[in-house]
């Protein structure tokens, strides 16, 4: 039973190693071409293009997994039962599932190689191909992060922290400016908030939207007459608008769980709960679980159907992974947008695939 057990184990691997690491990289390179028209005017070189479907990969990896996971035990194990393989098996007295709790075991090892993969590889190489795309579109880096606050330069020079901005409300929180004289600086402004406020206007009788911000709660320090003020607000026009934060301040995928629940702590202390952070956050968690899954689902309906040849194999695969992903994406969606709560958003279709997974792993005829 061992050396089965071993062919059996080899065989997966080497198949999945194979489909994983082909789709990841089929999509990595889709994601390079379907940039590839912003890229050109800049004229980058093909070690910079290699790089960035590189730093691309571990996310497809991570996303395709599961995919990979249903097709290889589909495969190898739809082939051993049309072979009569396993008919062998139980004319010898051995038992089915006991040939299959390692894969089980492997199912579990995958899942935690997932979460590793999504919480300290994908973060550092998603941050990498953020750059990467910046310096071959020649955007200068205008953002910096430090002590988990926001530092940049106004457009009048001044340095300016920022301690939280949320992109969905367009307000910042704790707002620091240092305006410097020509050898000292001169004037520190501290501003509870800042708020964008959008204004119209109508030149050429084209109308547009411009805007400022506006800071509430504001506290003027005059280091050069030493006087210290405050005001309930003031227009501040030395920022850049909403889309300039948007664009540097970190996505959900750049950060690992824990940079996740800290930014979500900060932003509930301040009196906001981002929906949208916290289905991120329980997704983070829930879909590296979904390899053990399909490869228990898998190995089941291999068992009670005669899947056979590769191209049926991976067809069905495929559909069973689309329907998963179309139902995980749904809830998803249902999450960001507050209609379920993000425990459900994230969870309702992983415990639905896996309580099918086990009940049709225990209907394995011995």
């Amino acid at each position: 039973m061992l050396i089965i057990q071993k062919h059996y184990l080899k065989e997966f691997f080497k198949l999945l190693s194979l489909i994983g690491t082909g789709l990841a990289l089929i999509f990595s390179i889709l994601e390079l071409i379907d940039k590839i028209d912003d890229f050109m005017p800049n004229r980058p070189s093909l070690k910079s293009l290699l790089l960035y479907a590189y730093f691309n990969f571990p996310k497809y990896l991570l996303y395709l997994l599961p995919a990979a996971m249903l097709i290889c035990s589909l495969f190898i194990f739809g082939q051993a039962s049309r072979n009569r393989e396993f008919v062998a098996i139980r004319a010898t007295g051995g038992r089915l599932k006991g040939i299959f709790y390692p894969f089980i075991v492997s199912g579990i090892l995958v899942s935690v190689f997932a979460f590793i993969i999504g919480e300290i590889v994908v973060p550092d190489f998603s941050r990498r191909s953020h750059e990467l795309k910046n310096t071959i579109m020649k955007k200068d880096k205008k953002l910096t992060f430090k002590e988990g606050a926001l530092w940049l330069r106004g457009t009048d020079g001044s340095p300016v922290r920022i301690e939280l901005y949320i992109p969905e409300k367009k307000l910042a929180r704790g707002v620091s400016i240092f305006v410097s004289g020509e050898e000292f600086l001169k004037k520190r402004i501290e501003a509870e908030e800042a708020e964008w406020e959008e204004v119209k206007s109508s030149k050429l009788k084209i109308e547009s939207l411009k805007g400022m911000w506006r800071l509430k709660n504001v506290t003027i320090y005059d280091i050069e007459s030493r006087k210290v003020s405050s005001i309930s607000e003031m227009d501040y026009r030395y920022l850049e608008s909403p889309d300039f934060f948007s664009e540097g301040v970190k996505k959900p995928e750049e950060m690992g769980i824990g940079e996740l629940y800290e930014y979500a702590k900060r932003l509930k202390g301040a009196g906001f709960r981002n929906t949208k952070l916290l289905v991120d956050l329980n997704s983070k968690v829930s879909y590296p679980l979904t390899n053990l899954f399909m490869i228990i689902l898998g190995i089941s309906l291999s068992m009670r159907s005669k899947v056979g040849g590769g191209l049926f194999a991976a067809g069905l695969g495929l559909f069973v992974s689309i329907i998963y992903w179309f139902a995980y994406t749904l809830m998803l969606s249902m999450g960001y947008a507050g209609v379920v709560p993000p425990i459900i958003a994230t969870w309702l279709v992983l415990i639905i695939f896996g309580t099918v997974a086990i009940h049709l792993f225990r209907k394995i005829p011995e």
